[in-house]
């Protein structure tokens, strides 16, 4: 009304008022879910359109009649009760009409929420390069319209307080900091967020650079076979080129799967070493392979190190079982004469198949003569047995 009162007199003083002129009042407002609106089009008289012949649009739906209030021949309200979130935040289009549909004017209505404290605040640290900060709008979720988040951080005991300026197009609530990182110094960090209806102020987490490192995932990963045993593949990998001069021991995992499988099988304890043997494995079946790196006790560090992203799926087929190509034989026979071998070996094989699927540092040689042995001795077995038959 005030508006209306202040904008009534400039029009009677100009002589040649523009005969488009229409108004709607409140223009823009911002408001809390839940809230009442009453809305005014006030229309020129020179328009000559009287305001019973007027009708309102939200986001070009027409509003019921029983909505409308005529308050003058040039002047028709509405209200709105119980307003929903606003669909975009860019608002609701809440429009005035004449009686041709013609739009007069129009007002973008904000219908949303303050927002709460954001949550989840969580740091990380690309290969000590830079310190990137992810964050969620807190437990009711977005606001429903336009609200800025801020990330601060500052040193622990006598830095100024400072705003993280790149924030990440391809990730939402995130932000990196690139310059003037300071390594061995704790940051204080915390997120702030406002809106035209409230602000709130995240938990300050306090965290040292070389606490949350990260690296890229270990390069050149290359999986081959080991001879002929048609139950293992040799995996082998390089430090991420970005470590390789810092004080640190990584560790890595190794996880794969299936071609047909979604499933993946991690192998825990790798270890630091940059090679791996798989065991147990299907004869004649392709595998998919990745590896990922944590850089434990990096400069000193006692913290655990985070997990880099897994590696390009690398993949490699186990060789075709000799026993499946050469045919099938009498399976009671066979089973007899290997049972004395199966027993005396049970113990041994059961050893060694623990500590392959381990990754150790064990030599493998005597393993992998006794997988061979093995192979040659069915091999040898099938021929007799076909020799026999002929």
């Amino acid at each position: 009304i005030r508006r209306l009162r202040d904008i009534l007199p400039l029009i009677s003083m100009s002589s040649h008022p523009p005969p488009d002129v229409a108004i709607i009042y409140p223009q823009d407002p911002v408001l809390r879910i839940g809230s009442n609106l009453t809305a005014s089009c006030w229309v020129h008289p020179e328009l000559g359109v009287h305001a019973s012949s007027l009708f309102w649009t939200l986001n070009g739906q027409q509003l019921p009649s029983s909505f409308y209030r005529v308050l003058s021949p040039t002047n028709l309200s509405v209200t709105l009760a119980g307003l929903n979130a606003s669909k975009q935040t860019s608002g609701d289009n809440l429009v005035c009409h004449n009686h041709k549909g013609h739009i007069l004017a129009g007002s973008c209505l904000y219908v949303g929420m303050p927002p709460v404290k954001p949550v989840n605040l969580t740091c990380w640290s690309r290969n000590t390069k830079d310190l990137t900060c992810s964050w969620a709008p807190g437990e009711k979720g977005e606001t429903n319209i336009s609200t800025q988040y801020k990330l601060k951080y500052k040193l622990r005991w006598y830095g100024t307080e400072k705003e993280c300026a790149d924030y990440t197009h391809t990730q939402l609530y995130s932000c990196s900091i690139t310059q003037d990182l300071h390594l061995f110094t704790p940051y204080e960090i915390w997120v702030e967020a406002s809106n035209q209806l409230g602000w709130a102020t995240s938990d300050v987490i306090t965290l040292d650079i070389l606490d949350v490192v990260t690296t890229d995932p270990p390069s050149g990963v290359t999986v081959s076979r080991v001879g002929q045993l048609e139950d293992q593949l040799s995996v082998r990998w390089e430090a991420p080129p970005a470590l390789k001069d810092f004080l640190f021991q990584a560790k890595y995992q190794i996880r794969y799967r299936l071609e047909d499988s979604q499933d993946w099988k991690v192998m825990e304890d790798v270890g630091n070493q940059t090679s791996c043997r798989l065991a147990g494995l299907r004869p004649g079946t392709v595998y998919f392979v990745q590896v990922r790196c944590n850089p434990v006790g990096i400069y000193g560090s006692r913290k655990a190190g985070i997990w880099s992203e897994w590696s390009h799926p690398t993949a490699a087929s186990t060789p075709h079982s000799e026993r499946m190509m050469s045919g099938s034989c009498d399976s009671k026979s066979s089973g007899d004469s290997n049972s004395t071998l199966r027993r005396e070996l049970k113990q041994f094989f059961g050893w060694a198949r623990k500590h392959a699927y381990g990754c150790s540092s064990m030599s493998m040689k005597l393993y992998d003569q006794w997988r061979v042995l093995m192979q040659k001795s069915h091999k040898v077995r099938n021929q007799v047995l076909q020799g026999d038959k002929s």
